[in-house]
């Protein structure tokens, strides 16, 4: 709840309390309405409008980062920060094929493996990636996003696979 002054006209002051409930909506040119609410950098829903089309990608997890490392491993692939920025990396090179940008993905499915030397799995790492292309005064679009811890990957050396839909907006 905030509080806010409000001068009555008998010139007495007076505490009003007004909530901040509301969520925060973002229209952009294109007619996509994207709602949010709260810090978490993620819309909770997305307005698309008609005559949009929309662009599946498919899963894409990172390529090689060293590869003086054993084939399809951990190490080859590197921890999970370094496998999402290079993941959204690879989205974002096949968004511009398409004249698309990671301003124009409205949803993101995240699927998440622990890492086998923690056990866990680095929801922190892969949002110190994400945030680095979602949110930013650059690119302030959010996509509504899942993430999914799931048992593995299809390639053993993934933590991470990241796949995307991407709308572009009817033309005017």
């Amino acid at each position: 709840m905030r509080l806010s002054k409000t001068l009555l006209s008998a010139g007495t002051l007076a505490l009003v309390a007004a909530t901040t409930a509301m969520p925060l909506v973002a229209k952009a040119e294109t007619g996509i309405v994207r709602h949010a609410e709260g810090d978490f950098p993620i819309s909770t829903s997305i307005e698309v409008p008609a005559g949009a089309s929309t662009i599946y990608l498919s899963g894409m997890g990172a390529p090689v980062q060293d590869k003086t490392a054993p084939p399809k491993s951990l190490e080859a692939y590197g921890d999970t920060q370094t496998q999402t920025l290079a993941s959204l990396q690879r989205i974002e090179a096949e968004l511009k094929k398409l004249n698309l940008t990671m301003g124009d993905v409205v949803q993101m499915h995240i699927y998440m493996v622990a890492d086998p030397r923690t056990k866990q799995l680095d929801f922190a790492g892969m949002m110190k990636a994400y945030t680095q292309y979602f949110g930013t005064a650059k690119q302030p679009n959010l996509p509504v996003r899942s993430a999914f811890a799931v048992a593995q990957l299809a390639n053993p050396g993934w933590l991470i696979e990241i796949e995307v839909t991407a709308v572009r907006a009817p033309k005017k």
